[in-house]
Parts: C-alpha cells; structure tokens; sequence
C-alpha cells in the first residue's frame, strides 16, 4: 500500500508535466522549444555529431600525418574526420552552428544529407547556406514557425525594404525594391494574397516613396489606403488614363538623368550616373510604386474599342516593367489568375517581374505561369498550400532559389490607420493631382457641453 502511495505520489507531477509539455508543444510551440526541445536537441548534436556526420557520408579520410599521429600515440582505430564543428547558438526558433567543410567537399553534400540531420538531431527542418568559401552555416529550425507566424523583433529593413512576411527557415521575408524591382504576385480567393498587399502598403507608407494603384475592383482593394496613396484608378477607363501619365513622368526622369550625363572633361566619375540614384539628392525624384490589383481585368475585352485601349495598356505596363527601374519605378502586379490567355503580351509581361509570389491558386497553370520557368520543385510546392492555411505562398525570383513564406495577420482597419498617420508623407507630384483619391474625413465629435452642476436642493 505505501510502495503505490509513493508511485501516485511520483507519478501524479510526471504526468502533469507531460500534460503540460503536451499541450504547450501543440499551442505554444516556441514555448515548448526554449525549456524542452532546445536542451533535447543541444545533447543530441553533441552527442551523435561524428557518428551522425559518417552515417550521412560527410566525413573524409585524415590526412596523412594525423594517421600517423594516432598510430603513434594510440592504437585506437583511425577514423573518418568529420567537418569540423563551430560554436551552438540556440535561437528562439532553432539553433545555428557553422561547419568548416573538408578538403574535398563542397556544400551541396551537407544540403543532400539536410533531411538526415533533420531526422538524427530531432528537429523541424535544416537549413543549409554558404557563408564563405569552405564554410557553411546550418540554421536547424526546431518547429514549424509558419503554423503560427511571430514576425522578428528586430528586422534590419532599409529604404524601400519592407519585411513582409516570415520564411520556413524562420527568417524575414524582406521585399527589397532595389534588388528586385518588379513582382507577380497571384493567389485566389482568400488564399491571403490582400493580406500580403497590406503589409506591403503599410511598409511602405513611413518611407518617402510615393504610392499608385490600379485597382479594377471599383478600389475595394486599395481605397482604405486612399489617404496615403497619390493616385487612384478604380476602372478600366481611368487605368487608360492613368497610364501614359505615368511613362511620361518615367521619360522625364530619363531626361533628368540624360542630362546629368551632359559629361564635361573635368567631370568626376563618381558623378556619372545611369539611374537616378546616381544624381545629387536634391534633384532625386521621388522613387514611385505602382500596385496592380487583379491585373487580369486590364486584359479582358468585350468589344473592339475595348481590345484597342486592352492592347494600349498592356504596352504601357510593359514600358513601365523594362524601363521603370532606372527612372525609380517599381511595379507590383496582383492578380488571382495569370496565364498566356489572357492575351497578348501577358507573357512578355510576366518575363519583366522578376519577383514571384505565388499563394494558393484554382489552377495548375496559374503556378506554372508565375514559377515554372523558376523551379518544377517550386509549382509542386505551391499546389500543395491548403486552404486552410492563408497567407502561405512560394515566394522566388529569377535567381532560381525559392522558399516557403506565410505573412502575418493584420487587419484592414490597421493598415488603413497607417496609411492615415503618414498622410503627410505623399509627395508633390502635379502630374498625378487628378487621379489622387479623395480622402473622406473623419467627422470630429463637438464635446458635450459643460453645465453648472444642479445643488443638493436645486
């Protein structure tokens, strides 16, 4: 009787914190990763990292005068060196470590074995990236960070950066203008696509840039942000007119900067420029970005009129795509579907954005469009998104490399808020005046007015 008094005395705590660690591992991952999968996973890499690294074949034979050290001074067997080892550093989503890569391998060899170590070191994913020549840095991320997406506290973002969303590898997805200039961005109905549009818009709005849209929806996209933006065009009309407006402010920045090249022989060199981050600050224009919002609307036509005007537009967005990002002109083009049936020139479109994101579309083709000529691997993945997880997307370039992204929640009423606060920040531009939106005010609520108050008796 004593001896099982004792057992449901012992077993009673046990129970409850494996209860607790159960439910903190399914609510509250990262909680569950800092006390429990963090010290787990430290010992295990300690303790399994040579033999870990044999079994996954990244070890090398030693070298001739360690062969004949350990014979010399030892009789143990002389085994396999394994990449040498750096310091651990526990994060709060993982760990990172270095490895120094011996002669003979190259970092492809540890990213074929990533799935190995995942398994071997009981973690979420591994990460392989190169740091330098020789040396390779692993980012073991301990749970899957896009369940619940937590933004970084401190995320490094410059002008024209704006972190977006958060890669699988626990890292900041950050939308950089200067180094991808133009993106296609596609995903159905509530696949989170309008949530990645305002988080890039609420980015963006503390910056001195200003902002365009085309939102062919009658604006129920893009008109909560109306106080922030200098031009609006709601229809298919106005995007016509909105257009060639703005080619002939990019052909004016190519004058400006033409005209800086006015190169005299005692010219510095550091003052010849072929963009307009080249020129003085003073006379910098203003760097501009223009949103497209379901860019599919642009290219439906119902009548012969209508395929003239399709055809014009169509143009003048190509212009905007190849010539835009010298004059300081950036296009972000939406849409919840995109393919060479739209019309002509989608596809010659689509080669100008090197930027893809792709969430959870209807189609095959609609991934096919915005990654196949990036990845094979990168449309699989991106037909894979649930629906019951929105705002995950494929995000990739060009470049070739791809990775899974989730942008956070934020609501309609706080991106607009945003918007409203750096009101004072859209630029001067006279050319855009008459398609700047109109900004209803907020009416202002009169106090109640005072009164003497009654007395006891009144």
């Amino acid at each position: 009787m004593t001896d099982l008094t004792t057992l449901l005395e012992v077993g009673g705590p046990v129970a409850a914190l494996g209860g607790g660690a159960a439910y903190a591992r399914a609510k509250h991952p990262g909680v569950y990763w800092s006390t429990v999968g963090l010290p787990i996973s430290t010992a295990r890499l300690l303790s399994s990292y040579g033999s870990v690294m044999e079994a996954c074949g990244l070890t090398v034979a030693p070298s001739r005068l360690r062969m004949l050290a350990v014979k010399a001074t030892t009789r143990r067997e002389v085994r396999p060196v394994p990449p040498r080892r750096g310091i651990i550093w526990p994060t709060s989503t993982g760990l990172r470590l270095r490895l120094r890569l011996a002669p003979g391998q190259e970092p492809a060899d540890v990213a074929a074995s990533a799935e190995r170590l995942r398994h071997a070191w009981g973690v979420h994913a591994v990460y392989v990236t190169t740091v330098k020549p020789g040396v390779v840095e692993l980012r073991l991320v301990g749970f899957d960070v896009l369940r619940q997406v937590r933004m970084p506290r401190k995320v490094d973002a410059k002008f024209l950066q704006v972190p977006v969303a958060l890669r699988e590898d626990a890292m900041p997805f950050i939308r950089d203008y200067r180094t991808v200039p133009h993106q296609l961005t596609l995903g159905a109905t509530l696949s989170g696509k309008s949530m990645y549009l305002r988080h890039l818009i609420a980015g963006l709005a503390p910056q001195p840039v200003a902002l365009v849209g085309i939102d062919c929806k009658r604006g129920v996209e893009l008109a909560p942000f109306a106080s922030r933006l200098s031009a609006l065009a709601t229809e298919p009309e106005q995007a016509a007119e909105l257009l060639p407006v703005l080619v002939k402010e990019m052909e004016d920045r190519y004058d400006l900067i033409k005209a800086r090249q006015g190169i005299a022989p005692d010219t510095p060199a550091e003052e010849i420029t072929s963009d307009i981050w080249g020129l003085p600050e003073s006379e910098r224009p203003v760097p501009l970005v223009l949103f497209v919002d379901e860019v599919a609307e642009l290219f439906l036509v119902a009548t012969r009129k209508d395929e003239e005007r399709r055809d014009e537009m169509v143009t003048q967005l190509i212009r905007l795509a190849q010539l835009g990002r010298a004059a300081g002109i950036y296009l972000e083009v939406c849409g919840q579907r995109f393919g060479a049936e739209l019309g002509k020139g989608a596809t010659m479109l689509r080669a100008q954005l090197t930027g893809r994101v792709c969430h959870r579309v209807n189609d095959e083709a609609s991934a096919k469009m915005a990654l196949g000529d990036i990845a094979p691997e990168a449309v699989m993945a991106a037909c894979a998104i649930a629906p019951e997880r929105p705002g995950l997307a494929v995000a990739g370039d060009t470049s070739g490399g791809w990775s899974r992204i989730r942008t956070p929640y934020l609501s309609l009423g706080d991106a607009a808020e945003t918007c409203r606060e750096y009101a004072h920040l859209v630029p001067d531009l006279p050319v855009l005046k008459p398609f700047q939106p109109e900004v209803t005010v907020r009416p202002v609520e009169s106090p109640a007015p005072i009164t003497e108050p009654r007395s006891a008796t009144g």
